[in-house]
């Protein structure tokens, strides 16, 4: 829990008593690479902090295919946050592409850390807009950048972690296919 209280401490003030409330009501949860974290049609019950590992979030198509639409990495929060929020059924899966730690909190939790701290309210605020901005992110860069362009984003922020991501994977991500992306990464290279 240290790092989440350090990764917090960048952005919030808070008393001791609030972070052993806050604190105490987070679970280590440990999932083996290619595991579901979230099956779709189920709804999600937790907000989570990535200690370790990447996930992605994807649609299954009826014709096998699957829409990878985003990947989360260590030093995040992540949640099938609509799904989250409105506690209905999510209709997407979420899937682990490493070993990955995560520590998870509860919807019930926290609603109860809501309403007993002000750190609540300022955590819930953080992962919120942290999503938020994700999500806006790469709806911009799908309406302003090209594929490559896209691509070389990626590279740009997870330089150590793409190489854990196989093709077909980022292909998807970016809107493209594998063959695609196999010519992007040769003009690049």
């Amino acid at each position: 829990m240290e790092f989440i209280r350090k990764f917090l401490e960048q952005s919030v003030t808070f008393t001791e008593e609030d972070w052993k409330l806050f604190s105490g009501k987070w679970r280590q949860q440990e999932f083996a690479k290619k595991s579901f974290i979230l099956k779709a049609g189920i709804t999600e019950n937790y907000l989570s902090f990535i200690e370790k590992g990447i996930v992605r979030f994807y649609i299954p198509k009826d014709d096998g295919s699957e829409l990878t639409f985003v990947f989360a990495f260590d030093g995040w929060f992540m949640s099938a946050y609509d799904s989250f929020l409105t506690q209905t059924p999510c209709p997407y899966h979420v899937e682990t592409l490493t070993d990955t730690i995560l520590w998870r909190l509860s919807y019930a939790d926290l609603q109860n850390v809501y309403s007993a701290t002000i750190l609540g309210n300022k955590i819930g605020r953080m992962a919120s807009e942290q999503l938020f901005l994700m999500k806006t992110k790469r709806e911009l860069s799908f309406m302003q950048d090209s594929a490559q362009q896209r691509y070389l984003n990626l590279l740009a922020e997870q330089p150590h972690l793409i190489q854990n991501i196989p093709l077909q994977y980022l292909a998807s991500y970016i809107g493209i296919t594998p063959q695609a992306l196999s010519r992007i990464r040769k003009r690049i290279s």
